[in-house]
């Protein structure tokens, strides 16, 4: 079942000239605490005579899915220290509905505390037509909740915070739910202790189901929910005045063993090859790719349902908008 699909063109249907290859840099280090986010998979386009302007994130269910039995989403804070880690204290917790259709609904949190201070404003335009806007100060996390027939399922994150996204597509078969694993990043990457994407601000707009993103680094940029099915979840990203020579968007996920990762292999097309090419995560030494896939083709301990990810293909041009 598709829940919403048909606003904008397949990427597939991408023309060939309009195909750009980035540079993706590997940053992952060893770590033996199953829930720090030690892979990361940073995508440039440095020495190009075209930016990228646009592109597509998809959430894909591993290959192993139709085998689970038992499913798996604790955490594990084994040989994990989190003493170090700076902490915000907030007026949390707080819980606020802050869009609500039949098919669509967005809950902000504000938590007690947080790793960065809750000072991005979120601001949801209203679907009536009154060009009435809603602003909300100081949330941590945004959840997107949609209608599966009679079921609500939880699908999207933001922390608007630090700038990271989390996505899943609708519950395979009959499941119940399935896990969140890997996160990543849309706009310009800095370093604040760890690699994040620093929002001016956020608004949606619920008629398009577009995020529409100011960075603090300069430029805007767009993520819209665009094809939803029990498969997967397709996201357009568009960028605008972002300095793409530098990261753009990144992958942030978790490797400890094998089996026990949220992405444990990668596989990229290379600009004018005939295949795909194939590297364990942590083995992988960078390298020019017109798509990127990051997953697991074996199961692991470590939420054990989380989708793959798929990044592109890239465009120089404004081809989602809307």
């Amino acid at each position: 079942m598709t829940v919403f699909s048909g606003l904008t063109l397949p990427v597939n249907a991408a023309s060939a000239e309009s195909l750009l290859a980035v540079d993706v840099s590997n940053l992952s280090e060893p770590v033996l605490c199953a829930e720090k986010d030690n892979v990361a998979l940073m995508l440039s386009d440095a020495g190009q005579e075209q930016s990228v302007r646009s592109f597509a994130i998809q959430a894909v269910h591993p290959a192993y899915i139709g085998m689970i039995a038992v499913d798996s989403d604790a955490p594990d804070f084994t040989s994990c220290d989190m003493s170090q880690d700076p902490v915000f204290a907030s007026g949390g917790p707080a819980q606020h509905t802050i869009y609500e259709s039949p098919d669509l609904w967005i809950t902000g949190f504000t938590f007690e505390s947080f790793w960065r201070p809750a000072s991005v404003p979120v601001h949801v335009q209203s679907d009536d037509g009154s060009g009435k806007v809603n602003t909300f100060e100081g949330l941590h996390m945004l959840q997107v909740w949609v209608r599966d027939g009679v079921r609500p399922e939880e699908v999207l994150v933001l922390y608007p915070p630090d700038g990271y996204w989390r996505a899943r597509p609708l519950s395979y078969a009959q499941m119940r739910w399935t896990a969140y694993g890997s996160s990543f990043l849309v706009g310009p990457v800095q370093d604040k202790g760890r690699p994040v994407a620093v929002l001016e601000s956020v608004t949606f707009d619920p008629k398009t189901r577009t995020f529409a993103m100011a960075f603090a680094a300069g430029g805007a940029g767009s993520l819209s929910m665009a094809q939803l099915d029990r498969q997967h979840f397709r996201m357009d990203v568009e960028l605008q005045g972002v300095d793409t020579s530098v990261p753009f968007a990144a992958l942030r996920s978790m490797y400890v063993t094998r089996t026990n990762a949220d992405v444990s292999e990668i596989a990229w097309r290379a600009p004018h090859s005939a295949g795909w090419q194939e590297s364990p995560v942590m083995a992988f030494q960078g390298g020019r790719a017109v798509e990127l896939w990051a997953g697991r083709s074996v199961p692991s301990r470590h939420n054990l349902s989380a989708p793959d990810m798929i990044f592109g293909p890239f465009h120089g041009d404004g081809r989602f908008t809307r």
